[in-house]
């Protein structure tokens, strides 16, 4: 006689599904990651470049006027501006200015040779009283650096949430948690005493390694302790939105203070909200019973039974429950599960695909918002606070249309919008801003289903893996966002083509994909739905006979 097992969130259906402790949970957890908002993408300020040109030490002792034309002019974006770069020599210019020669009428300037800023640059302080740019002049010759140094965050983000999550895996979800928080607090903080760009390039690293590691921890710790109703808004809401809400504070923060130092002073202080939350946060009691340690998981659930007025059973996890747990952990799945399957292979290379290019076009938009005209603290403001409902859009997408019309509809929205701005006249520079945000609308919603659809896609015993892949070929697209924005540089609408034309294209990928609306999620390898024109392959051996639990879980 076979013995049925139920599963995590049937033993622990016993607290409900929304009471203190659920609520305690949620809120701790979405707390936790509004630092991760606040700090995540600081470097827009801190190594944004203001206007520059070369400067004019006083030792030359020219005349006013021949200082006045020192500077050649260039042509920008399809105007006429004071070169950043260049200037004419200033040994043929001092001695025009010795004869008392008058430029353009006496001597034709433009005739004069250039060269390069040796004397280095003045740097205009209308917006930022310093950043990286100005303390170690990240221009010209060295402009590549800037990009560099965002695409340096995200590479610790790579290296860290690949480490933190088998460090999780192994030594337990709050201990990581918290050790990838201090992490991040103290990396920040250090970055103020940064002697050189090359240190805080690689602080910068580490910051990165840090902070999304505890963001990432946060979201499987919230999976795995809340019930199944509420784990779908948390992983939705509370994550993304939290995130978002502490992304709207960072320019208002960043508009009082004007140099960079200060900023990051602020951006550590951030980090004291994490302290009350380790009263707060406990260990996944899932993870507990998956390493044997029954006792403590079973205290946890305990104490969560008083929090919540409800009486616990007298033995939550029975002898069988535990060894089923144990036995689960010890069959591990590898990526040749994935490489075996022709299905699975090519649905994973669809979803990295799609996870590349909507990740490119989301940080790149951020990255971007300093670049646009006007005031780059409100424009920052404004591409955080177009996130709010774009989440939103993507909860109600996701309860009621399929998931291929909602990934789609999304991406064709930022795509096609992105487009747009290269049609937008120079003299309409507010409608490219509108524009600039549809687009991030789209694509921001698009960022959140994406995760929803991928985690439908794949069957329970490889679905962590699944993810983790394609989180790995994200994380990638983040390291080239800041270049995809350096592109402006050569020609100011080639990112947007760039952005747009990648995201149209993931739009039509989308269709390529199994559609998992209002399906059953996948438990087995073979119960996975099959890209149409692969054949099918019947299921043998243990996988055929092996009993399915349904689950209406989505993440």
């Amino acid at each position: 006689m076979t013995v049925q097992t139920r599963n995590y969130d049937e033993i622990t259906s016993f607290l409900g599904k929304w009471g203190p402790f659920q609520r305690m949970i949620f809120i701790s957890l979405a707390a936790s990651i509004l630092p991760n908002g606040f700090v995540g993408i600081y470097i827009v300020f801190v190594a944004d470049s203001p206007s520059h040109e070369c400067r004019i030490p006083e030792e030359y002792n020219i005349s006013e006027t021949w200082r006045n034309v020192s500077i050649p002019m260039v042509m920008k974006d399809g105007t006429l501006q004071r070169s950043s770069c260049f200037r004419y020599k200033m040994n043929a210019i001092r001695n025009f200015s010795y004869l008392n020669y008058i430029p353009d009428v006496d001597v034709n300037v433009s005739a004069v040779e250039q060269e390069k800023c040796n004397d280095g640059w003045i740097y205009s302080k209308e917006i930022y009283q310093s950043t990286i740019v100005t303390e170690w002049d990240l221009v010209c010759d060295n402009e590549y650096k800037i990009p560099l140094t965002s695409s340096m965050q995200f590479m610790g983000a790579l290296a860290g949430t690949f480490i933190s999550g088998q460090m999780s895996d192994r030594f337990g979800r709050r201990p990581v948690l918290f050790a990838t928080m201090v992490i991040q607090v103290v990396t920040i903080f250090l970055q103020v005493f940064s002697p050189s760009w090359e240190l805080f390039n690689f602080i910068f690293f580490l910051v990165g390694f840090g902070g999304f590691s505890n963001y990432v921890i946060a979201f499987v710790l919230g999976s795995e302790i809340l019930s199944p109703e509420t784990r779908v808004v948390f992983c939705s809401l509370g994550v993304f939105l939290s995130s978002a809400l502490g992304y709207m504070v960072m320019p208002l923060v960043a508009y009082f203070l004007r140099t960079w130092r200060g900023l990051l002073v602020a951006m550590a202080a951030s980090g004291l909200l994490y302290i009350p939350l380790w009263w707060f946060i406990p260990e996944s009691p899932r993870w507990l019973l998956s390493q044997g340690r029954v006792e403590e998981a079973e205290a946890i659930l305990r104490d969560a039974a008083r929090r919540n007025g409800v009486t616990p059973p007298e033995v939550i996890f029975t002898p069988t429950e535990v060894e089923s747990a144990l036995i689960k952990r010890e069959k591990k799945h590898n990526i040749l599960t994935i490489l075996r399957s022709c299905n699975m292979t090519s649905v994973t290379v669809l979803c990295s695909a799609l996870w590349m290019i909507i990740t490119l076009g989301y940080y790149s938009l951020i990255l971007n918002t300093s670049n646009l005209h006007g005031d780059p603290y409100f424009n920052c403001f404004l591409s955080a606070i177009t996130e709010v409902p774009a989440y939103f859009i993507a909860m109600l997408l996701l309860k009621y249309t399929p998931r291929k019309l909602c990934q789609s509809s999304t991406l064709f929205l930022g795509g096609i919008v992105i487009l747009f701005i290269r049609l937008v006249p120079t003299d309409l520079p507010g409608v490219a801003i509108f524009l600039e945000m549809v687009g991030k609308f789209g694509i921001t919603s698009a960022f959140c289903i994406v995760y929803a659809f991928t985690s439908e896609l794949f069957p329970t015993v490889v679905r962590n893996m699944a993810m983790g892949t394609c989180s790995m070929a994200a994380r990638i697209s983040t390291i080239i966002s800041p270049f995809v924005i350096y592109l402006g540089s050569y020609f100011k609408y080639l990112p947007y083509i760039v952005i747009g034309s990648l995201t149209v294209f993931a739009g039509m990928i989308c269709f390529l994909l199994p559609e998992t609306f209002k399906k059953v999620l996948p438990e087995m390898v073979d119960e996975m739905q099959r890209l149409k024109g692969l054949p099918s392959k019947k299921p043998t051996g243990a996988e055929h006979n092996t009993p399915v639990v349904q689950s209406e879980e989505k993440f």
